[in-house]
Order: C-alpha cells, then structure tokens, then sequence
C-alpha cells in the first residue's frame, strides 16, 4: 500500500516558484519511447502547475527546446542552469526539430568525436590486457570499472540545478540496470547529491534490473530506501530489487509504462491491416546475420501471405540503430512504406502503429505502442535484459505478446507460427488490451498525485514560515 500524502490545493498562491528538475537518461534525445515519456511526463506537470520551471537534463538543449518549447534543456556546462531562456533559446522553439535536429546533433558529435575516440581506444585496449592475463573473456565490467563509476561525482553545473530544484524526478527507463552501469551510476549519485540536501525525489515508469553487479547493489541500498517515492513499470522483477535493496514498500508502487497514455486513443472499428516491424541490434541487444536474416525471410513472407504492406517502425535513432537493422527486412518487399524522418512525433509513429494488425519487434517501447492500441506484439531478445523487459510488459497487459529468441534453431518456425496466430487473434485480444492500457494509465496519474505531494506540502511550509 502507498502512504497517505495531504494534497494541498494546485491553486494556493506560492511563496516560491515549482522547479522540476527532470533526469530522462536521454541526453541526446534520439529514442522515442523515452521521448514519449517525457511527452507524457510534462504534460502531467503542466497540468498541476501551469506556471513551473521545468529543467530536462540533456547534451542538446536547442533540440530539447525545439521538441518542448515549455521546458528549458540543463547542461553540465551550464554557468546558470535555471537562468529565464534567451532570444535565441525562444527562436529555436519556434524553428522545430526538423530544422534545429541536424544542426545540433552534428555539432554535439563533431566536439565528442575526439574524446569518445581515446575513451573508445583506452577500453579496447583495458579488454586486450585482461583477456591476456585471463583464460575467460571478458565480457561484464569488472567490480573496479563500476566502483570507478560510482565514484565520479555530481558536475557542479548539475549540482547547482539540483540545489535550485523544487524536486528532482527521474523518468522511466531500464537504465538501472547491470549492462548500463556508467549511467545507472550516474544517476544513483545525483539522487543522492539531492537526498543529501533535502530535495524532494521521485522516480516513475521504472524498469529495474538485472542489477547483480555486486558495487550497483550496494549503491542502490545506499541511495533507493532514501527516496520519497518510487512508481516501476512492471511487477516481475522490480519490486524484488527494491526489498533487497532495503526501499519501504508504503513508497513504492507499480503502474505500467507512462507512455503507454501518449499511445493509447479511442481507436476505430477496424483493424488494421499492415504488419509493423522494428528489428533492435546493438552492443546490448546482439543480432546475428543468420538470425537477421531469418527475421527478414519470415516477416516478407508472412506479409506477401496476408497481402499485407510491411511499415518499418523506428524507435532508436542513436546512430541509426533501429534504421540500420529494420531498412534491409522491408526493402525490397511486395509492399512496403517508407519511414518517417528521424525528427517526426510519437504522434506520428503511433499513427502508423494504428495501421498495424501485428507487429514484430525488437525495441521495448514499440511493444508499448502496439499493446496500448490494441495491437498484439511478437517480441524479439537476444539477452536477458530484454527478456525481463518484455516479459514484464506481457504481465502488465495479461497478454497480447509473444516472446521469441533469437539465436533460437528453430526461429524461422517459430516466428512464422507466432505472426499468423497473432493475425488470427487480433480482433479477440484488442479490448483485453485496451482495458489492461487503461488501467495502467489510471494507475500513472494516481502515482503522480504521490509525486506532487512531495512538493506541495513543502512549498505549505515555507508560506507558512516566512
């Protein structure tokens, strides 16, 4: 059960201004699902309080401000990170990311390419070392790697945003997680900075783990039991990481995705007919060429079958993952569409989700789209780390999705038997999905009321006090 919190009145006059300081682990904002839960996120705030300075923590403020003209991007360089916008952060807004994406993206790269460059060759070569002085690979950072990484501190430009912050809120993400330990430290020590200082701070839409690494456990237990309230998305893993890790469970609470409201819409009498596709590949979700492969032979077949056009949805657009990986399934097919620019909406792609009557996918937050319409998942994983993602999506919704693996012998067999039952289903699971979206959206609002509960009283206090 959650605490009782006293809601103070959203219209009180206030002594001092709301200041939320969002951490969204997406600093260079080229993923759409995590864009979508800032969509939803800040929506949420500019209901209750319409007047708020909302900070996004990001590399690329003109692009942050071009997506959200009402928040203002804080960087680790900023001299004064809640100073009011200039002239030109105003222009940015009105140029839209379309325009100002490109230009600040190239930029961001061209300063980072030289450092990520040495860091790129000082990791290689620490791997060449121990696996000279080891018979195993190397494969997980080692216990001194993280211990490095959670000993870095808070850069003062952050610190000072914090230090001005009304509450500091982490959005959801699986960044807490083994296989992303730098940021998960990242973050654990911010929360900490703020703790140490009396800010109020909230995490919500987590996805928590596998956390076994021995360094981010304990620094978990340090800081997560410290925080005023914390909202996962899924209930299979998570809640257990938070027992071990010592949080009171009066704070904790899971409600599903939050972006599943941005997805979810009253939807048309009919289905869909087209079959979506979004093939994830990278260093955390490894794809074979056999495998890709096979996910390209099935997928072009089964659609040809159900004379159905092929739509390649892209969610990662950090150096072109998802294109690099989904482009050659679709290309070439009987019918196919192109895909959106890197700088469309949540809105669009969820549009072209809604064409769908299956969709195939490696990327988590596509399978969030798709189950919040109505639309039945057959999910692709290469790692545990996907694994429990999707599996705790599949138990949030009752079902509607299919988890395959891929380096599975049989996966050519098992994806073409997954895709034509998931078309057979359809039109039965749509509204057991539905209801399952809705209630996961019920639940994201009541964690927020939690959320804001964590300023109001205190801003009560300092009117109070003065």
């Amino acid at each position: 059960m959650i605490e009782n919190h006293s809601r103070a009145q959203s219209t009180m006059p206030a002594a001092a201004p709301v200041r939320i300081l969002i951490e969204s682990s997406e600093y260079w904002l080229a993923n759409h699902g995590d864009l979508a839960m800032l969509d939803v996120t800040l929506a949420r705030l500019r209901q209750r309080w319409p007047h708020a300075q909302i900070g996004v923590l990001t590399d690329v403020p003109h692009l942050l401000r071009a997506y959200y003209p009402v928040a203002q991007g804080i960087t680790g360089s900023d001299t004064d990170p809640w100073a009011e916008p200039s002239t030109v952060d105003d222009l940015v807004a009105g140029l839209g990311p379309q325009l100002v994406g490109p230009v600040a993206l190239g930029w961001i790269r061209m300063r980072l390419w030289l450092p990520q460059k040495t860091r790129g060759a000082r990791r290689r070569l620490t791997r060449l070392t121990r696996r000279h002085l080891s018979s195993d690979p190397i494969t997980e950072p080692s216990a001194s790697d993280s211990a490095a990484a959670a000993a870095r501190a808070v850069r003062p430009a952050i610190a000072a945003a914090v230090d001005g912050a009304s509450l500091v809120l982490t959005l959801g993400g699986g960044y807490l997680t083994d296989s992303d330990y730098t940021q998960a430290h990242r973050v654990l020590n911010l929360l900490e900075y703020a703790c140490d200082r009396g800010i109020p701070v909230a995490l919500v839409g987590q996805g928590l783990g596998p956390l076994d690494d021995p360094v981010l456990q304990r620094r978990a237990a340090e800081v997560l039991p410290r925080v005023g309230f914390l909202a996962l998305r899924e209930r299979l893993r998570g809640p257990a990481i938070l027992q071990r890790a010592g949080v009171p469970h009066s704070r904790v609470m899971v409600t599903g995705d939050d972006a599943i409201e941005l997805a979810y819409a009253e939807c048309a009498g009919t289905l869909g007919s087209d079959i979506g596709v979004c093939l994830r590949a990278a260093d955390y979700a490894p794809v074979s060429a056999a495998a890709r492969e096979t996910v390209r032979r099935v997928v072009r077949t089964v659609a040809a079958e159900h004379g159905s056009t092929l739509v390649p949805l892209i969610i990662a657009e950090y150096r072109s993952q998802d294109r690099r990986s989904t482009l050659p399934i679709v290309r070439g097919s009987t019918a196919w569409v192109a895909p959106l620019s890197r700088y469309t909406s949540r809105e669009r792609i969820v549009e072209q989700v809604s064409r769908c009557r299956v969709v195939v996918t490696g990327a988590y937050h596509l399978a969030v789209f798709a189950l919040a319409r109505g639309i039945p998942v057959i999910a692709l994983s290469s790692t545990r780390y996907y694994d429990d993602k999707f599996r705790g999506l599949e138990d949030m919704f009752g079902g509607g999705l299919r988890l395959l693996q891929l380096d599975d012998p049989a996966l050519d067999g098992t994806l073409t038997a997954a895709m034509h039952q998931a078309w057979r289903q359809s039109d039965e699971s749509r509204e057991g999905l539905r209801k399952a979206a809705r209630h996961q959206i019920q639940l994201g609002h009541e964690a927020f009321e939690h959320v804001y509960a964590l300023v109001e009283p205190a801003r009560v206090e300092h009117r109070r006090g003065r």
